[in-house]
Formats: structure tokens, C-alpha cells, sequence
């Protein structure tokens, strides 16, 4: 009998369960719409807030830059070693450059910055930040003091984190492709030209379109993700989830634009 009975209540339980989260993929989008839109108004930056952006920047971006470079080359530097010896062992040295800018340029770079700025700050949104700021999105657009608080509260954070992907995104590209160079033809300037229309070859207009397309996009993920789910209530007692807000739904999205990246790129 109880069980039966519970039968009925099943159709409305997955019924609330879509309906939450629907609301909550709604108010990750409101959010990020705002947020994008405080990042691109002057008025957003006045002198206080200028300082505590380029504070975000500096601790999110310079203060990581070198030894994140570092460690991008030396990653580059065996991919491209092991990708180079590979083709020619297989008499296929001339695909081997353009190889490695499609794989390591193209795909492995940007998501590496993102998921590195994710694990390190993306996700370091404390509970501080959340109470101060929950409830300032509410479901029309903000207006008057909720608008300034928010601009006050997470806005620093969010342009410090899309900045730092995008910075060490573009930063370990160069490096990358700097050490596939030195790699394929070493230290002589005459590889330049064989150099220049391979990679030209790779990043013609549309692909360059799209990978910068991509690395803005994982960008925003990684700032907007975690500030959004920082703004919702979270389930408290034993139920309660020990996961860092929007940890699940920011690799969700990682994942499914790099799926989009490829999928409009390879078919």
C-alpha cells in the first residue's frame, strides 16, 4: 500500500526537482548577463573600485603568471617533443608542427588556463562573500542599491578571473608555440617561412574566430559559474552537499562548450 501510494507523488517530485533547477540555470544566466554587462560600463569603475579590480588581477593573474608559464612550457615542451619523435618515427614529419598547434594551441591551452584559474580561484568564492551579496539578483534585474552592491561585492572577482584565463591562456600560446619552433627547426631564422603558413594554415579567420571565441567563453564560465551559485541558498542539515558551489555545473559547461568547440570545427 505505501508503496503504490507513493507512485502518484513521483511525476510532481521530478516535476519540482526540473522546475529548481531550470531556476537555478536561469539565475546562473541572469547573473551572467549583469555581470557582463557592470565588466563592459565605465560606471562600474570608479576609483575604489578600480583599485580592488586590479587587486583581483594581480592576486589572480601576476602573482601566478611566471611559475604557470613555467610549468605550461615545461608540459609544451614534452607534448611537442613526444608528438615530434612520434612523427617522424613514422615518416609523417611534416604533419608533426601543425600537430601539435591544433592539439596543444588550440584545445589543451585554453582549457588548462581555465581549469587552473577554476581550482585556484574560480571556486574560492567563501562564505563571507555569498552572505553579504545573497540576495542581490533577484529575478527582474537589479536596480538602485542591489545594483551597487553587487557592483561593491563580486564584480572585482569575477573581472579578476576572467582576466587571468584569458591572460594565461594567450601567455602559455605564445610560449607553446615559440618552443614548437625551436623544437621542429631549432635556433635558425630560415624556418621562419615553412613556420609562419603552417600556422597560418591552422589559425585561418574562422578558427581563430572560434578559439578566441572558446577561450572568452570558458573565461566567463569560470568567473560567472561559481558567483552565481555563490548567490544561491544553499541545502543545510545532513541532505546538504559538500561539493564547493557550481563545481558540477562549471565542468558541465567546460565541457560541453569544448564539445561545441569541436563539434562546429572537426564536422
Amino acid at each position: 500500500m505505501s508503496a503504490s501510494s507513493s507512485l502518484p507523488s513521483l511525476p510532481g517530485a521530478w516535476g519540482r526537482a526540473l522546475w529548481r533547477h531550470a531556476r537555478s540555470w536561469w539565475h546562473m544566466l541572469h547573473f551572467g548577463a549583469v555581470a557582463v554587462v557592470l565588466m563592459l560600463s565605465p560606471s562600474s569603475y570608479d576609483r575604489a573600485r578600480r583599485t580592488r579590480t586590479a587587486h583581483h588581477i594581480y592576486a589572480t593573474t601576476w602573482q601566478v603568471l611566471p611559475w604557470f608559464t613555467v610549468l605550461a612550457a615545461l608540459l609544451s615542451l614534452v607534448l611537442i617533443r613526444i608528438v615530434v619523435v612520434t612523427a617522424v618515427s613514422y615518416g609523417l614529419s611534416q604533419y608533426a608542427l601543425e600537430m601539435v598547434v591544433r592539439v596543444l594551441v588550440l584545445e589543451l591551452i585554453p582549457l588548462s588556463a581555465a581549469l587552473f584559474v577554476t581550482l585556484r580561484a574560480g571556486l574560492a568564492f567563501n562564505a563571507g562573500a555569498a552572505q553579504s551579496t545573497h540576495g542581490l539578483l533577484p529575478t527582474t534585474p537589479p536596480r538602485g542599491v542591489s545594483l551597487e552592491r553587487l557592483r561593491d561585492g563580486l564584480l572585482a572577482q569575477v573581472t579578476g578571473n576572467t582576466f587571468s584565463v584569458l591572460a594565461l591562456a594567450l601567455v602559455s600560446s605564445i610560449v607553446a608555440l615559440l618552443l614548437a619552433y625551436v623544437l621542429v627547426y631549432g635556433f635558425s631564422p630560415w624556418g621562419l617561412p615553412g613556420y609562419t603558413r603552417t600556422v597560418g594554415r591552422v589559425f585561418e579567420p574562422i578558427v581563430a574566430f572560434g578559439f578566441a571565441l572558446k577561450t572568452v567563453l570558458f573565461a566567463l564560465a569560470v568567473a560567472v559559474v561559481p558567483a552565481a551559485a555563490s548567490l544561491e541558498p544553499r541545502p543545510q542539515g545532513a541532505g546538504a552537499s559538500t561539493v564547493q558551489p557550481g563545481a558540477v555545473r562549471l565542468f558541465l559547461v567546460l565541457l560541453l562548450i569544448e564539445a561545441a568547440s569541436l563539434t562546429l570545427r572537426y564536422f
